[in-house]
């Protein structure tokens, strides 16, 4: 998957492009990413030679690394959504970021001795097109 990719956050002060070809779309289940989201997983894009543009609400971002650990974290001040950043593997972009959902499907899942108890078999519980109905 490769062009440029547009998104935002939650309450859209913050706009990036990326630029490049993204190599990975990985769900992380690791304890940090479980922490970082609030959820079963992370779902990052993997781009190891893009460039990240800040398009609007470059000073609302902020960075959050665990000390001795590879595990960072780019969020907005505002609203709090996870933001693209740049690490050693290239830049990391949460993929409930984009603007438009990416047309590929995950890689992989990663750290799946971390996944939660309940993130098992998902697909077989009851799904709802929108909120129900009591």
């Amino acid at each position: 998957m490769e062009g440029e990719f547009k998104g935002s956050c939650l309450c859209t002060q913050v706009k990036y492009s990326v630029v490049g070809a993204a190599h990975g779309f990985y769900l992380c289940h690791c304890q940090y990413c479980q922490k970082g989201t609030g959820s079963a997983h992370a779902a990052n894009l993997f781009f190891p030679n893009a460039r990240l543009t800040w398009l609007q609400g470059k000073s609302l971002v902020k960075c959050f690394s665990i000390p001795n650990t590879r595990h960072l974290k780019a969020f907005c001040t505002c609203c709090g959504s996870p933001l693209p950043s740049v690490q050693e593997v290239g830049i990391v972009v949460p993929a409930g970021s984009l603007d438009e959902a990416p047309t590929i499907i995950p890689s992989a899942h990663l750290f799946v001795a971390s996944r939660a108890d309940w993130d098992n078999q998902l697909e077989k519980i009851v799904a709802f097109d929108t909120l129900p109905t009591q």
